[in-house]
């Protein structure tokens, strides 16, 4: 699909850029992070040491908005539960979204307690995105402290569902909402300035439910058991063959069923996760899945000693599909963040990836998404870390970047 963003189709603007950095609201705004950096790391913190699941970003979500508010922004939250903080431009007909996603992947109850050890810290989700929100934070702030008027309208949004089983609902909300003036976005996730997301890495989340008449391990021993067909099934999709270009990829992230250790179970699950460079190929591996666990029902009943108490049901069910898409080639957020990346002397390389950038870029709109600046590494686990020293450069790369999309107002304006 050939991109609707007006910013695709006008030619690289370098001298604008350099117009815009040496703005003098430019340079108050870049100037205001250093002094900040002890702020900017307390948001982080804070925001990562409260809980926000997938589905359940409520708390973490209202100590965004309070902070989005503070910073000069309207702020409300929409139907879906995403914070958005509207920074009015000139022109309110074209918008470009600046965002960060809320949730973890971690559930309910786990341990977000920041450790801190050594220039490092330590926690689940303090990069993954904590980051990314405290860059967001940050930004709204510097732009409100150099009392920065946009050009197009800016929407600082926090959103919800964009791991796991979230299926980028957050996203795709916002672009609903904002579609008809929505003229590019810039995503925020994790750390780092090495890289910019240009590609959207296609995915699907499956789950595979087994479920049989379940029974007692002595009494009943011999009758169909989910789980054995569950098993049988899973070793043999992990056997199938995967293409190293087009990239693809499968992960067996979750498997649950049963009651007790001496009870025969009466359902088990399995989520999987599969993703690729090509549509063809997700596909293929769908299919592969659902032949797999039709198979294993198969050997399980061919190897009951006792049919005669029930027999296996099967489903494969779709959980999410997070869609493919590509900026197209000299687009104009592109040029900025390349201007952005010249002006702070950094240097970063083009990439797919799975992020809230997937739903825009499927959708002919400019997009990218970039780290937020500063290290971090362990990214969905409990080991999950971030180094904040040099953290100011991504955060000037941000801010650079969404001025030269969404311009600074003229004095008249303002």
């Amino acid at each position: 699909m050939p991109p609707r963003s007006s910013l695709a189709a006008q030619p690289p603007r370098q001298a604008a850029v350099s117009e815009i950095a040496k703005h003098p609201q430019t340079q108050t705004a870049l100037g205001w992070f250093e002094p900040h950096l002890s702020s900017i790391n307390e948001v982080q913190i804070k925001l990562s040491e409260t809980p926000a699941p997938s589905y359940q970003e409520e708390q973490r979500a209202a100590a965004v908005a309070e902070l989005l508010g503070a910073a000069g922004l309207t702020v409300h939250r929409d139907k879906i539960g995403n914070v958005v903080g509207e920074l009015r431009g000139a022109n309110e007909k074209e918008v470009v979204i600046m965002s960060a996603h809320l949730d973890t992947v971690f559930p309910a109850g786990t341990d977000v307690k920041v450790r801190h050890e050594g220039e490092r810290w330590s926690g689940p989700g303090i990069s993954d995105n904590g980051t990314g929100l405290a860059g967001l934070v940050a930004v709204a702030r510097a732009m409100q402290a150099a009392k920065i008027k946009p050009r197009r309208t800016i929407v600082f949004a926090a959103d919800v569902g964009e791991e796991g089983e979230g299926n980028l609902r957050g996203m795709r909300a916002l672009v609903d909402a904002y579609r008809t003036n929505l003229k590019a976005a810039i995503v925020l996730d994790g750390s780092g300035t090495d890289h910019v997301t240009t590609k959207a890495l296609a995915s699907r989340r499956l789950e595979a439910v087994i479920s049989g008449p379940g029974g007692h391990s002595w009494s009943d021993f011999g009758m169909v058991n989910p789980i054995n067909a569950l098993v049988r099934g899973a070793v043999r999709f992990i056997n199938t063959k995967v293409p190293t270009a087009p990239r693809t990829t499968f992960n067996l992230g979750q498997i649950e069923g049963g009651t007790s250790v001496n009870s025969i179970p009466h359902e088990a699950k399995l989520k999987v996760d599969i993703r690729s460079e090509s549509e063809e190929e997700l596909g293929r591996l769908e299919t592969a899945l659902r032949e797999c666990v039709a198979a294993g029902v198969r050997d399980e009943m061919e190897s009951a000693r006792d049919r005669s108490k029930g027999r296996l049901e099967w489903k494969v069910a779709l959980l999410g599909s997070r869609p493919g898409g590509e900026l197209a080639a000299g687009s104009a957020v592109l040029v900025a963040l390349r201007a952005a990346d010249e002006i702070v002397g950094n240097h970063s390389r083009l990439e797919r990836s799975s992020t809230d950038a997937n739903i825009p870029l499927s959708m002919g709109i400019d997009a990218i998404a970039i780290g937020a600046g500063g290290n971090g590494g362990g990214a969905h686990s409990l080991q999950e870390w971030y180094d904040p020293v040099g953290r100011e450069l991504g955060l000037k790369r941000a801010l650079l970047t969404l001025l030269e999309v969404a311009g600074i107002a003229s004095e008249k304006t303002q």
